[in-house]
């Protein structure tokens, strides 16, 4: 049959020119998507940003469409929003549906032109119409969250329904909510698992820590810890720092996996090197009191320092408590007052750490002079002054 017997399938930069002829704009834009992937030749973005725009230059649409990705992304070429734009518009006034999904897209978020949902809501309706899986979900979205169009639940879940048949991952997680929430259909757990499950299938993080969430829970399918552990596994794996955690509490009090300290603090350190207070906090405490790891007071203090830094409020309270015993930390009463102030001020009245900090500061009040308690009081406000975002 030749080598043009698969011409949709062609990534070969020898093929396509055997199959289209080197130079139509067609099998410019192909070559120049065979040096983006790397398909056949080293990979490339300059070479692939040249052959895209001598194809766009002509008028072709899709390779008009791979000159705004390659600004958008600033690959090939310096990252502007601008010519992105410029390049999009081109393509999606020819009635290029991907391109009028990325113009949708770039009215949404305001990059290279003025921020616009009603704009947006405009374009991506163009290219949902003509059945682009993408801008069905997008037209979705906009029904639901009710930007730049009258909030209506009915209408998400046609839109996200359409994009779902065509086996598009969000669309399939958002027909899942709809269910999940009853938002425009009747409430069906189990139609909300079938839906979730589909989108998890295909690897969607949020989907996959739903299933863990419904198997953790039983509602929709039967409660089962193994499942839901087998679920947020796959999610910790894509690095999901919520998944770590619920991993580390998983293996941590034996739900769904065997209890192991070792590996509840290897979940742990994995959000915990991405920022997040709560596995910084559980890191501390791993090390405070020798779980998984030798007890070490010092490394304790410096992850619950970390936690304590973004204002998370058991770790502020675990510093106050480390400078008033002297746990870690030289014993010093002017930083536990001001950890245990820092704390209170993070919380609600009548919760437990409010009342707790609230109890330390008035047991430090009765041993410590007026002048220290200034000074903790001023190092709080400075804390707080200098943390505000």
């Amino acid at each position: 049959m030749g080598p043009c017997k698969w011409r949709g399938l062609v990534t070969s930069v020898m093929l396509v020119s055997a199959c289209y002829g080197a130079m139509t704009p067609k099998a410019e834009n192909i070559r120049g998507f065979a040096y983006y992937k790397g398909k056949g030749v080293p990979q490339s973005f300059a070479k692939a940003v040249y052959w895209y725009r001598k194809a766009a230059i002509q008028g072709y649409e899709a390779a008009e469409d791979n000159m705004g990705l390659a600004y958008h992304m600033g690959q090939g070429v310096p990252q502007n929003d601008q010519k992105a734009v410029y390049w999009w518009r081109k393509a999606a006034t020819q009635g290029y549906a991907p391109a009028e999904d990325d113009m949708g897209a770039a009215y949404y978020r305001g990059k290279g032109v003025p921020q616009s949902n009603h704009k947006a809501v405009y374009w991506t309706r163009k290219a949902a119409i003509q059945g682009y899986a993408p801008a069905e979900d997008s037209m979705g979205g906009a029904y639901y969250r009710g930007k730049g169009i009258p909030q209506n639940f009915r209408k998400a879940v046609y839109w996200y329904r359409k994009a779902a048949i065509q086996g598009f991952a969000r669309a399939d997680f958002g027909v899942g909510r709809a269910y999940y929430r009853g938002q425009g259909v009747p409430q069906s757990f189990e139609k909300a698992v079938y839906w979730y499950r589909k989108a998890a299938s295909q690897g969607l993080i949020k989907a996959e820590l739903n299933m863990g969430l419904v198997y953790i829970i039983g509602l929709g399918v039967p409660q089962n810890d193994q499942k839901a552990a087998y679920w947020y596994r796959k999610a910790g794996a894509q690095g999901n720092a919520a998944a770590d955690i619920l991993m580390g509490m998983i293996y941590r009090d034996g739900d769904g996996a065997p209890k192991n300290f070792q590996k509840a603090l290897d979940w742990y350190r994995k959000a915990a090197i991405q920022g997040y207070a709560l596995a910084e906090f559980r890191v501390g405490r791993a090390y405070n009191f020798g779980q998984g790891v030798h007890r070490n007071d010092q490394k304790a203090m410096y992850w619950y320092r970390k936690a304590a830094a973004q204002g998370y409020a058991p770790a502020e309270v675990v510093m106050g408590t480390s400078y008033n015993l002297g746990q870690g930390v030289p014993k010093n009463y002017v930083q536990a007052y001001k950890w245990f102030a820092l704390a209170k001020s993070a919380t609600k009245p009548g919760s437990k750490i409010y009342s707790t900090a609230s109890s330390d500061i008035k047991r430090l009040s009765f041993s410590m002079p007026a002048p220290q308690i200034a000074q903790a009081q001023a190092l709080a406000y400075a804390w707080v002054k200098a943390h505000e975002k």
